[in-house]
């Protein structure tokens, strides 16, 4: 029983998203789908003595509205600079700065002048250092026929998927009977109920990038991912 999800890339993501890759046999990255702005592809949260505290990374989106993620190149390497700034100014005091920048701090230091490559490369270094073993692949290996809906089933029947694990948001737009029609369950993750974990400033805040936890928790990361039932069948 192979199981598969198919996600949009995003910047540093949250815990969340680490979660479902480690959930499934195959983690497709779909950035074949349209670039949004304001969205998780190029930004995510980090946590400071204020707050929570947007770092975005800066892409050339000017006349190209329906550009890829795949195609959407990044502006400039200034934001390097500014968001290790950040990172070093919010987390120095973290237990596990020390180790964790050995992992993240290239990341600010190479040219990636594209947004997709620099999101799937921090995805895999991360998945590597928390010890997921998913097949990570993108959806340029895969036909994409159809509808929305139609081309995440055509990419499930491909990759010979007899599971497929979504987001509860796909909800309003899967036709979930064309999947069952072709032997494919669909299951809905449970993004909800993550144990708190030891942070710095002040009163526990969720939803900021996986950098918190692995700033403040090193490997032991591990411990605060996989922790309940995470799926409703459809």
């Amino acid at each position: 029983m192979k199981k598969v999800a198919i996600v949009q890339s995003s910047y540093i993501p949250w815990i969340g998203y680490f979660d479902l890759i480690g959930s499934v046999d195959e983690f497709i990255i779909y950035d074949s789908m349209q670039f949004t702005k304001r969205d998780w592809r190029n930004r995510n949260l980090i946590k400071t003595p204020q707050g929570k505290k947007w770092i975005t990374v800066p892409v050339l989106s000017k006349g190209k509205y329906l550009q890829t993620i795949f195609d959407t190149r990044i502006d400039g390497i200034k934001w390097q600079q500014d968001h290790w700034k950040a990172i070093t100014l919010n987390y120095a005091r973290a237990p596990f700065f020390d180790e964790i920048s050995l992992l993240i701090k290239p990341f600010y230091q190479s040219d990636y002048p594209n947004l997709s490559e620099l999101n799937t490369n921090l995805l895999i270094a991360i998945c590597n250092y928390l010890s997921i073993q998913t097949t990570i692949s993108d959806s340029n290996s895969y036909k994409l026929i159809g509808d929305k809906s139609d081309k995440l089933l055509n990419i499930c029947i491909e990759s010979g998927a007899s599971s497929y694990i979504s987001g509860p948001s796909a909800k309003e737009y899967l036709d979930i009977e064309k999947f069952e029609a072709n032997d494919i369950k669909v299951e809905w993750f449970n993004y909800d109920n993550y144990k708190p974990y030891p942070q710095l400033w002040g009163k526990f805040e969720s939803g900021v990038s996986i950098l918190d936890l692995l700033f403040n928790c090193g490997a032991n990361s591990r411990d605060y991912l996989f922790n309940a039932s995470k799926f409703n069948s459809s």
